[in-house]
């Protein structure tokens, strides 16, 4: 099915994967659309994004708009002619007229089992709400937030340990192995699409830092499933005599106590249940440390408190 002519849309590392995929495989590449360029936080440098990088290692044409929906843009694709575009966490709303554009439309490759989990954080809500399972939806992008048919499902396993980036490594090759074989599927007419029953959606809403806060009261379970899932970013947090420490990987044990507390001197902090054996661990400020270097250099109390 060679020489079809690709517009792909992406920006995280996440998206990665899928376009390198594309452009080693028959199909063309026209164009490659990412979210604009952000400055840093310390300074005036602009990050580009990780779509950014491969696309120009590639020597692939980049557009990178603040506003993707505007007259030029409209312009630019359809002069392309593209017949398909993909969309991989591209992170801005396309609106109806340029879905009409690709003489096969737009199709999105989202991870998450649709109609669960629509939106922008599928991966960490997925840990945080302790799911056993997850995975990826390729769909026929609509003007609904991933309201569109599905037409292939691929279910992943989540195991109690899986961290979000790590998850979200494992999803990502998973799609970028499935990308050809869906795109000839699709010009070959050899796949259905599926209406989702909309009645059954959730939404999985971006990750407020507020609620990367832990809360001692909870069982152990819950809060390791958040440590989990906002691991790599923003990361599950507590404060201890006012400094802010992140807790980047732990386990559970059968110990309890009031929760908050500190257990015992291994720094073990007991939960609305068990308790938390902490692996990995960082002082704002600080590099992150495992537990034996980290309690070489703090000085804490059994029965100390932390909010």
């Amino acid at each position: 099915m060679s020489h079809k002519k690709v517009v792909f849309m992406g920006t995280p590392e996440f998206s990665v994967p899928i376009l390198e995929t594309i452009v080693k495989s028959s199909y063309k590449v026209s164009c490659v659309y990412t979210q604009a360029s952000k400055k840093s936080n310390r300074g005036q440098k602009l990050n580009i994004s990780p779509v950014h990088k491969c696309a120009e290692n590639l020597k692939l044409t980049v557009r990178n708009p603040k506003n993707l929906n505007s007259v030029e843009e409209f312009e630019f694709i359809k002069e392309l002619n593209p017949d398909i575009v993909v969309v991989v966490a591209y992170g801005q709303l396309i609106s109806k007229k340029f879905l009409d554009i690709p003489k096969e439309g737009f199709i999105n490759i989202h991870a998450s089992l649709l109609p669960k989990w629509r939106g922008a954080a599928p991966i960490q809500r997925s840990i945080m709400n302790l799911d056993t399972e997850t995975g990826i939806s390729i769909m026929k992008i609509r003007e609904d937030l991933d309201a569109g048919p599905v037409m292939k499902k691929i279910e992943v396993q989540i195991d109690e340990s899986i961290t979000a980036g790590d998850l979200s490594k494992n999803l990502s090759k998973i799609s970028s192995r499935s990308i050809i074989k869906t795109l000839d599927d699709i010009f070959n007419k050899n796949l259905k699409f599926i209406e989702q029953n909309h009645k059954q959606a959730t939404y999985a809403k971006k990750i407020n830092k507020d609620e990367a806060k832990i809360n001692w009261n909870e069982e152990a379970e819950k809060i390791l499933a958040k440590i989990n899932g906002l691991n790599p970013n923003p990361g599950a947090w507590f404060i201890y005599k006012e400094s802010r420490y992140k807790i980047w990987r732990a386990k559970i044990i059968e110990k309890s106590g009031p929760p908050g507390t500190i257990f015992n001197d291994n720094f073990i902090i007991c939960c609305g249940d068990k308790s938390l054996e902490i692996i990995e661990i960082q002082k704002e400020g600080k590099n992150k440390l495992l537990l034996k270097n980290f309690l070489m250099g703090i000085s804490f109390k059994r029965g100390d408190e932390l909010k």
